[in-house]
This record gives C-alpha cells, structure tokens and sequence, in this order.
C-alpha cells in the first residue's frame, strides 16, 4: 500500500491529523515555530526542550517555554532532566500549561546536558530511565513519550533493548534518531536499526533523522513502519518544505511570498519575546529564510546588522 502522508495516527488518544511532525529543536522551536508548522501541515508540533530543574526553581525564562497558543494543538512539551521527582513535578506543570503530550528527552548529546545524567546519557542507565519514565507516567494524565538515539557510542543498539523497557514503564510512544550521541550531527541516520525498533515495540515510532524531501519521508516510512517521521533542519526558515512533503506538488515560493512569511515570523517572535532578545534569536533565521538562492548574500549580511526588528521589516 503507497504511503499516504495525510493519513492520521494517534499517540495513546491525542489524534494527529498528519504523518509530518515537527522537531523540537533548541534555540528554535518557540512558539512562532511551532505554530507556523502546523499552519503548512505538519500534524504534530514540539516544543524545544525544557529544564525540569528550571521548572523547579521558577524559572522566568523557562516559564516561557510552557506558553501554548489554541492553533498550535497538538502539541508535544519535551522535558529533560534525570531526576524522577523532578521530572514528575515538571510534567505536571506542563499538563497544567496545555500540552497535549509530555515528551521527555533521552537523545540529548550536548555535554552541558550530558553532564548532568539527562540527555543520552539516560541510554546508559536503563534502570534509572524506565524510574523517570514511570514516574512521569503516574503524574499526568495525558500521553507520555520518548526520543532518543540508538545509542551513546558508534554502532550501539542500546534503543533496542531500552526503548521495549520504556514501553514497559508507560511510555506511549517513542521517538528514535538512530546516531549515536558520539556522531552529534555527522554521518548518516541509519533508519535500518529504527525499523528493527518498530518491530519490537507495540507503540507509535517517529523516525527522526536526515528528513529533508517527499521522497525521503516516503521513503523512510516505506523502510522502517514507522508512524511518521520528524522533521528538523529542513523546515528552518523553509516551511513550505513541509507542504511539499504532505501535497507532493513541488513549490518554490517568490521572494515576496519569503518576506511575507518572514514579516509575519518576526512579528510573532517579537510578541512572544520582546525586543530586546528577538532581535538576537532572529538573526539565525534571516540566512536560513533568505537562503536557497532567494536572496543575494550581501541583503542577508545586511540584515543581520540592523538593530531593531522594525528596520528589518523596512528592508523586507
């Protein structure tokens, strides 16, 4: 049967209406991000992740990551953090707040997060893993999931005999990025080992990892049996890559239609950010929006030197 990435799935009994989902990614996926993805199709959005011990210590700026708009559902907060008390504490917070899934970060490879015992460092702590995992599951109501990579070292399997234990302790869904934590980003996904994931557990997989056309998503659902598959880098400063992936009709938006979209993103960053840290946090999105050869490079340069998002706005 071809695939059809229009076709819903659910995680426990949240319905998601598309087989596109969007990454949470640090630095990123704010709340603008999350609800331009659901405006061109993605069916499930996630946040970037979240402090749990920034929750505990009432955190001002972790609080603002627990801010959900009504057109962004469904929506995935995903927490990190290793201590099971702490964890269950911060789920509760973001069942309060309106997320429709707690997901809780095991893939992590960054040391400052790492270095805690969160992260992926959990996948060499199943025992400690399947606590928080359990833990959570008792503190909320709504559904609960995983992401994480196959493993901490090149060529591990740990997802495999993990992400079976994590089903075992509540979890209703896993998400794999089959690299190691030691690749980072480098090297390819190797979505062979999420397809022998699938078959083990009796939950959704999201396939995450090297995500970037159409034919890549048919492609990696084809191979593995995957619910769906995560999108990442290939929908920053591009959303229209995700209504190619779910309409299959190939579009290459006008540089007006760019600065448009572009326009409307600075504005809800700035609505949700103020000012003073918009200003900074989009500077990355200008190379990523006026990139693909829309744009000269020098207009971008130019951009990224203006102080005020309004002057930005002029220029577009």
């Amino acid at each position: 049967m071809p695939v059809n990435l229009l076709q819903p799935w659910a995680i426990g009994g949240v319905e998601v209406p598309t087989r596109i989902v969007l990454a949470p990614m640090a630095g990123v996926s704010i709340q603008a991000f999350r609800r331009q993805g659901r405006r061109f199709g993605a069916g499930l959005v996630c946040s970037e992740m979240v402090s749990a011990a920034g929750i505990e210590h009432r955190n001002e700026r972790t609080f603002g990551y627990l801010r959900v708009a009504g057109d962004e559902h469904p929506l995935a907060i995903q927490i990190f953090g290793a201590d099971p008390r702490a964890m269950a504490d911060a789920a509760r917070m973001v069942e309060a707040a309106g997320a429709d899934i707690v997901d809780m970060n095991f893939g992590c490879p960054v040391r400052k997060v790492t270095k805690t015992g969160a992260g992926a460092h959990l996948m060499e702590d199943a025992a400690l893993a399947c606590r928080v995992v359990e833990a959570v599951v008792r503190a909320v109501d709504v559904p609960v999931t995983v992401k994480m990579r196959r493993g901490v070292v090149n060529g591990s399997r740990a997802c495999l005999e993990l992400g079976p234990r994590l089903v075992e302790a509540g979890a209703a869904g896993l998400t794999l990025h089959p690299r190691s934590a030691q690749q980072m980003y480098t090297g390819e996904a190797d979505h062979s080992i999420t397809g022998e994931l699938v078959e083990r557990v009796g939950v959704p997989v999201i396939a995450s990892g090297d995500v970037t056309s159409r034919e890549k998503a048919i492609a990696v659902l084809e191979q593995t049996g995957a619910a769906a598959v995560m999108v990442a880098r290939g929908a920053q400063g591009n959303p229209w890559a995700l209504r190619e992936m779910i309409e299959g009709d190939s579009f290459q938006p006008t540089r007006e239609e760019v600065a448009a979209e572009l326009v409307v993103f600075i504005r809800e960053a700035v609505r949700e950010l103020g000012e003073q840290r918009a200003v900074g946090f989009l500077k990355k999105f200008y190379g990523w929006y006026l990139g693909h050869g829309r744009f000269p490079k020098p207009f971008k340069q130019e951009l990224v030197q203006l102080e005020t998002t309004e002057e930005v706005v002029t220029r577009l």
